[in-house]
């Protein structure tokens, strides 16, 4: 299995989280042309008081976010708009780790009129590609972000979510 799944919070069983983010995660890896056997990425489901920590510890932001992603390491591209480098297979096969909470996700889904397992699963496609290397700061690298997840989401079989 590509995903090591922590459920903290039990909601996420009401949505079978874990299939549900390996597809996501497979069907990521899988697009760029990487093997999901070769890696591994650990996501943490849990509550928004729970990724408001995270990310007062890890971006000094003390609030609630949907996902947020820890790359094992830095492969961003240099060059706006520019692919990442992707990574090589080795002995630490991980690419890092995710966290996501459901109470944010549920509130976005619900303000976007989208059923809940389209939005998490368009969440963890974003942040498998910023495991990967791709961000949305530089405008550039936003749009060759977005194309890339309308791509995934597209294979499996789910709208724009933009």
């Amino acid at each position: 299995m590509l995903t090591e799944i922590l459920i903290e919070d039990e909601r996420w069983a009401l949505l079978d989280f874990s299939p549900l983010a390996e597809r996501a995660a497979q069907a990521t890896l899988i697009h760029l042309g990487l093997d999901p056997a070769d890696w591994e990425i650990s996501i943490l489901g849990c509550d928004d008081a729970r990724i408001a920590v995270l990310n007062a510890d890890f971006r000094e932001k003390p609030q609630a976010t949907n996902v947020l992603s820890w790359p094992s390491e830095e492969r961003a591209a240099q060059t706006p708009g520019a692919l990442p480098d992707l990574p090589v297979p080795g002995p630490d096969a991980g690419l890092g780790d995710i966290a996501i909470a459901y109470d944010t996700c549920a509130a976005e889904a619900e303000a976007g009129n989208k059923p809940l397992a389209d939005h998490v699963t368009h969440l963890i496609v974003h942040a498998v590609l910023h495991l990967l290397g791709y961000d949305h700061i530089r405008d550039q690298d936003a749009t060759l972000m977005e194309a890339t997840e309308v791509a995934i989401l597209g294979k499996l079989g789910l709208p724009d979510p933009y």
